[in-house]
């Protein structure tokens, strides 16, 4: 049913449960994993900058190389069990690349983590998943972390 999956990451402790069932997806469909993380323009471009970062690209870089080893992780437990993957670091507004690359690479299914808060905070600030959800014209399944607070 699926040729390839595309489980975008963000490198944060609530993708565990994403991250098994897209390898498990992979797995059972003999798919093709696609990890990808999306350095945040935004959060490097709007950055004033302070005595630990002093230009914009001190920011990006640290941001790239915890997107690398968010993908390591994955790839590592994808690899152990026996899936092919695709590791890909993109620059841009996550949901857009997001939904951009699962065009561009023909994904079947994108598998993505979101963290269960309370009502109030997502009603405030949304997410990159609900995003994803709403705009994507493929198929999204939304793994959902029950966060506090």
């Amino acid at each position: 049913m699926y040729d390839s999956i595309l489980l975008p990451t963000d490198a944060s402790a609530g993708m565990n449960r994403a991250v098994e069932h897209a390898i498990d997806l992979a797995d059972r469909y003999d798919a093709t994993l696609h990890v990808l993380y999306v350095v945040d323009t935004d959060t490097y471009s709007s950055y004033s900058g302070d005595e630990y970062v002093h230009e914009f690209e001190g920011l990006e870089s640290a941001l790239e190389q915890a997107g690398e080893e968010a993908i390591a992780e994955v790839v590592e437990a994808a690899d152990t069990a026996g899936v092919e993957t695709t590791a890909v670091v993109r620059h841009g507004v996550p949901h857009e690349e997001i939904l951009a690359y699962a065009d561009e690479a023909d994904i079947g299914l994108t598998v993505i983590g979101s963290k269960d808060r309370p009502g109030e905070y997502r009603r405030l600030l949304g997410s990159v998943a609900e995003r994803v959800a709403r705009m994507a014209e493929r198929p999204v399944t939304v793994v959902k972390t029950p966060v506090d607070g």
